[in-house]
């Protein structure tokens, strides 16, 4: 079944991670992450490095160990977290990403870009703080 919007595993393995891991101001690891989400604790891990490269978590090894935020809830957006896993989203006029086109309106009438603008809004405007 086709879907308008789709969201890469990795982007929301990220998005809710991070608010588990919000909640949790002494840290939670990757096998609790696993239990409280369904996703595999190996995929859990691999996406909350990436989180960690790009600065918005920190990574304590050993049996006590897990993750924690490097900033404040309200310092964090969903976009970030999105973008951190995803890359920059990108805001274009075609959904096809023809550079010419060759009809004199879009035939979409636009609303894919439309969509996109309103969606990096929508996750720029929420932060880990609204969820915790």
């Amino acid at each position: 079944m086709a879907k308008i919007f789709s969201m890469s595993e990795a982007a929301s393995i990220a998005i809710h991670s991070m608010v588990l891991i919000a909640r949790n101001e002494n840290g939670i690891n990757a096998v609790k992450i696993a239990e409280q989400t369904g996703f595999s604790k190996n995929h859990i891990s691999k996406v909350a490095q990436r989180l960690v490269k790009n600065d918005l978590l920190k990574s304590v090894r050993g049996p006590s160990g897990g993750f924690t935020l490097k900033k404040q809830p309200t310092d964090i957006t969903l976009l970030d977290i999105y973008q951190s896993i995803e890359g920059p989203l990108e805001i274009t006029d075609c959904p096809l990403a023809n550079e010419i086109c060759h009809f004199d309106q879009c035939l979409m009438g636009n609303v894919v870009n439309k969509m996109a603008i309103e969606f990096k809004r929508f996750m720029k405007e929420q932060t880990l703080k609204k969820y915790i």
